[in-house]
């Protein structure tokens, strides 16, 4: 069986799965040898949040896609399954723009979009990988074990009479974005509540006076494609922010910036995310994490 992964998340519950061997492409952003069959315009490129922003809006105002496909390599490969997603077409490749390049193919593969908006959505989406690749058995327990570390959490901060934490998890920098999407639901597992979030829709511009109204105990920082080093450079714009240092979070030190991955892709990583959040928000419970603040 070829099989060809176009988002991150699929290509993650595969390795999980143990079924790396079925992979015969992935994408750009994937960390795999396997042959990278998704390209996008933003490869490689040095570029500023707010640049990105422009360019990401142009393309959606003229109706492109930010994302292609090796055609060659397509052909070359011809896989028998094609995952896919239509989530979001700015954070990956979506499922129209896929069907497009296998409509002239000779052999169809069959293409399995995977959109979930909340978290059960996503470990919906492990099982439907599982049995696809005739593994169900080992994505139930895969399911399982999630479950249980989330259970752990919860019953922790439960029996230790946690207050939950006010946070704002903000998704782009600039212009500012709230969390959408399973996220939000990610803040509340571990123990927060996020008053400017959008569960199960998209993510949303967010004016700095809103946040400043709101003026959370904590700001978690996590910008989607961004690595760590030019995330650090990317923040530094909110410093400039007339009463960003006035804010809560900032005077007492709760600022925190997390690696995306752990959030933005609907994968097994949400579950290590909640187990980070839970070990900022509630130190004394969760000692493990080593995020150091950023102000």
């Amino acid at each position: 069986m070829k099989v060809i992964s176009c988002l991150p998340a699929a290509t993650e519950m595969i390795y999980e799965l143990g079924l790396d061997s079925y992979l015969s492409g992935v994408t750009f952003e994937c960390p795999s040898d396997k042959p990278k069959v998704v390209r996008s315009v933003l490869e490689g490129k040095d570029l500023s949040s707010s640049e990105i922003n422009e360019i990401v809006s142009q393309h959606v105002k003229e109706d492109k896609s930010l994302y292609y496909i090796e055609q060659e390599l397509l052909e070359k490969i011809e896989p028998d399954i094609m995952f896919t997603q239509h989530v979001c077409d700015v954070c990956q490749v979506g499922t129209s723009y896929v069907e497009k390049a296998v409509y002239q193919l000779k052999k169809q593969p069959k293409i399995i979009p995977l959109i979930p908006k909340n978290l059960n959505e996503i470990f919906e989406n492990v099982l439907i990988v599982a049995k696809e690749l005739g593994t169900e058995q080992k994505g139930i327990e895969l399911v399982e074990s999630y479950h249980k570390r989330i259970i752990h959490i919860q019953n922790k901060i439960k029996h230790n009479n946690k207050q939950k934490i006010s946070v704002f998890f903000m998704e782009w920098i600039n212009p500012i974005y709230n969390s959408g999407h399973w996220i939000p639901e990610l803040v509340q597992l571990a123990g927060g509540k996020d008053a400017l979030a959008s569960p199960e829709g998209h993510s949303n511009v967010i004016h700095f006076e809103d946040l400043k109204n709101y003026d959370p105990e904590m700001i978690v920082i996590s910008p989607c494609g961004y690595n760590g080093e030019k995330a650090k450079q990317e923040v530094l714009q909110l410093e400039d922010l007339e009463g960003w240092k006035e804010l809560k979070a900032v005077k007492n030190n709760q600022v925190f910036l997390l690696d995306a991955n752990f959030f933005t892709q609907p994968s097994i990583g949400v579950i290590e995310g909640i187990e980070l959040l839970a070990s900022l928000f509630y130190p004394d419970l969760f000692p493990a994490n080593k995020t150091e603040p950023l102000c």
